[in-house]
This record gives C-alpha cells, structure tokens and sequence, in this order.
C-alpha cells in the first residue's frame, strides 16, 4: 500500500528515517498517530468550552447505560481516583448521574441527564466529520482495514508484565 500524506494542522511532520526502529516500531506508531488526530480534535473541543476529559465521558457515556466507574475509567483511558473528582463536577454540573445498581447496591453506575446528551450531540457530530475527513483518503476497504486490525489489536493485547 503507498505511503499517504496526511495533513497534522497541530504536529510538525518530521518522521523518523524510513528503515529506522522508531519508524518501524508499533508502539511509536500508534502513539504518534494518536497523537495527530487527538490534537486536531482536542483544539475544537474549545469551541464548546470542554475538556478533553469531559468529552471522553461524555461519549463513553453516550450509547451506553449503567456504567460502573471501573468500566468508565477503562473505556476513557483514566485512572479511578482522576475520573472521581471529575464526575462529582460533572455531577454537581447536572451532566450525569449515579445510580445504585438494582442487584448490587455496592455498585454505582453511571447515566448521562438530558442536559449531557444534549451537551454531547453536536461535539460528537464534530468528532464524525473529523473522522470522516482523516478517512477520506483511504478505500473503504482500509478503512475497514484500519478500524479492524485496531479493534483487533486492542482486544486481543496480552495483559502480562513484559519483564
């Protein structure tokens, strides 16, 4: 497949030497392209005066019903204790709130209010058109390509120590 180039509004386009380590390397990869496409994002989020926490909870929150804090923290890449002191401003702010769980009243979960869904909505048809437009210069079929070996990656990662 030919090597595409993508405008970085945000980030210098200096790559390492094609046959060097880091150019090859998975884990540099990811990273610098994660930080590409996050850093174009991240500087619209301004437009609706919000985080890039605030954003990560309010999308992982979006389509699902009744998560724990566990589960949130996992899905928007946070530690517990940092996504805590976010959600009780997020809470106190009307954009969530928590629930005890009906079969385990131990068990908090997590429910976007109307005013976060409507707080969410047009941010993440932002986040779609900005998808849509680093997309658009790949075939559906890498499209799917990328999505998938990503997906794949991700649920198929060991989780042991390396050393």
């Amino acid at each position: 497949m030919p090597r595409r180039k993508m405008a970085t509004n945000n980030v210098k386009a200096v790559s390492p030497a094609g046959d060097s380590f880091a150019r090859n390397y998975l884990a540099y990869l990811l990273a610098r392209a994660s930080l590409i496409v996050s850093n174009e994002f991240h500087a619209a989020l301004k437009t609706w005066d919000m985080s890039v926490t605030e954003w990560r909870v309010l999308a992982c929150l979006s389509d699902v019903e009744g998560l724990s804090v566990g589960e949130l923290a996992a899905m928007a890449l946070m530690k517990q204790p940092r996504l805590t002191k976010v959600l009780d401003r997020m809470e106190r702010d009307g954009l969530l709130k928590r629930r005890g769980a009906a079969k385990d009243r131990r068990r908090v979960t997590l429910h976007l209010t109307a005013k976060g869904r409507t707080r969410v909505k047009p941010v993440q048809r932002t986040a779609s058109r900005h998808e849509a437009e680093l997309l658009s210069q790949f075939s559906d079929d890498e499209k799917l390509t990328i999505k998938s070996a990503l997906d794949l990656l991700i649920h198929s990662s060991p989780r042991k120590p390396l050393a």
